[in-house]
């Protein structure tokens, strides 16, 4: 089960890159020591011992996970999550670092993969369950969990076909760590099929379908945009946001949206980028179009003539989408693409456009596809004419909503499931 010598000799030679990566995309001084502490230890001391350990990676995994977590919580169970990107973890303190929730739960980023970082954490923490999302496999972290008696559960399973091509080049990793999860709880079949022939136990591999169905907003934002839509006098505003975008997307859209911008004064686009250190950038692009632009992090208000808002914070999607009446999913006109999760403002009834890229979450786009619940666009011209019929269309939208309310309430119910299954562990 131990993984291969020639994993762990490359984690060490890769170890300074890992290091100029994060010294790189650090924002001060204070938060660079703060997140190799995290990283590269000596770890900072836990909370609470013997919680249930979430793992995700970023912002798509941690709004996934965010029933299952809400629901621990909620019983009284203390939660650790462990992210291993800035935005995920900033995500995850947004949803959980605050009453009633402060005493139980704890977010730091996961240690780098190397065996005796990972023994440390395991020591120090104690955890008493470790729950791996989506797809978000370490060869130590899994091995570890092993050595400590620690049941280890991926959930939310899902495994790309392009993903499996490259689990397959590896099986020396591949094989050991799917044979040492206790349970694998895929959100469909083709994923399951794709994680057996990989190597997963097919007597603990099962379909549960996608807990991503069972999201809802929680109320803190929706009274947060309800104040924010008050007081930046917004009520006859038409809201269009573009989020979780990536390169060109934002330049793209805004482009195509500037002549509806133009004529139509009570058109106003919001833009959250996926990526901060993207925000700067985001900003010059949209300037460059001679848009009146404000942002959130110089703590500006949306004003009468603002045309786009930059939503440059973290931790603030859901307010975004609750202030909208039509929304483009990034990450799917650019090149490769792969998209970004569609379920959250489609919980909130904001119809919803995303572009031809969107294979990470195939299996659900479909099912909206077929049932003409979402717009598929090939273009960022496309996208800014369906985003703008959406918000003068009335009974377009009743359309789109209804379809997709259906498909929504038909696939309700893996929370239940994956519950079952986990507390079996507890």
């Amino acid at each position: 089960m131990a993984t291969p010598f020639w994993y762990n000799a490359a984690l060490s030679l890769l170890k300074p890159v890992y290091k100029w990566k994060i010294k790189k995309r650090a924002d001060s001084a204070e938060q660079l020591q703060q997140e190799l502490l995290e990283r590269l230890g000596p770890f900072q001391n836990p909370k609470n011992l013997n919680a249930i350990w979430f793992h995700v990676v970023s912002v798509g995994e941690t709004n996934a996970a965010q029933p299952l977590i809400e629901h621990y919580l909620k019983n009284g169970h203390p939660v650790l999550v462990t992210n291993t990107t800035k935005t995920g973890q900033a995500r995850a303190k947004s949803l959980f670092l605050k009453e009633p929730y402060l005493d139980l739960f704890q977010a730091v980023y996961l240690p780098a993969d190397q065996k005796q970082l990972i023994a440390d954490f395991f020591k120090l923490y104690q955890p008493k369950l470790l729950i791996l999302v989506e797809t978000e496999l370490w060869p130590n972290l899994i091995d570890q969990a092993h050595e400590f008696n620690v049941p280890c559960i991926l959930i939310n399973a899902r495994l790309s076909e392009k993903s499996a091509k490259g689990y397959g080049k590896v099986p020396s990793l591949t094989t050991s760590m799917l044979s040492g999860l206790n349970e694998l709880l895929a959100q469909d079949q083709a994923s399951l099929e794709r994680f057996t022939a990989l190597g997963a136990n097919t007597e603990t591999s099962r379909v549960v379908g996608s807990i991503k169905f069972d999201i809802s907003a929680p109320e803190l934002f929706i009274e947060k945009a309800q104040n924010l839509v008050q007081e930046w006098q917004l009520a006859q505003r038409k809201i269009i946001t573009i989020a979780s975008t990536h390169a060109p997307e934002e330049k793209d859209i805004l482009r195509a949206l500037k002549p509806y911008l133009t004529e139509y004064p009570e058109l106003l686009c919001i833009v959250v980028p996926r990526h901060p250190e993207r925000f700067n950038e985001v900003f010059e692009a949209s300037q460059s179009l001679d848009l009146n632009i404000q942002r959130r992090s110089l703590g500006q208000a949306i004003e009468q003539n603002t045309q786009v808002y930059l939503a440059d914070s973290m931790g603030e999607m859901w307010l975004w989408y609750v202030m909208s009446q039509a929304c483009f999913v990034g990450g799917s006109l650019n090149e490769p693409g792969g998209g970004h999760n569609i379920l959250e403002p489609i919980a909130l009834n904001v119809p919803t456009v995303l572009g031809k890229n969107y294979f990470n979450f195939q299996t659900i786009v479909d099912e909206f596809v077929e049932a003409s619940a979402v717009k598929i666009v090939q273009t960022a011209e496309e996208a800014a004419k369906d985003l703008v019929q959406l918000v003068y269309d009335p009974a377009l939208v009743e359309y789109l909503n209804l379809n997709a309310a259906n498909i929504m309430e038909k696939n309700k119910g893996s929370l239940a499931k994956h519950v079952q299954v986990i507390n079996q562990y507890l």
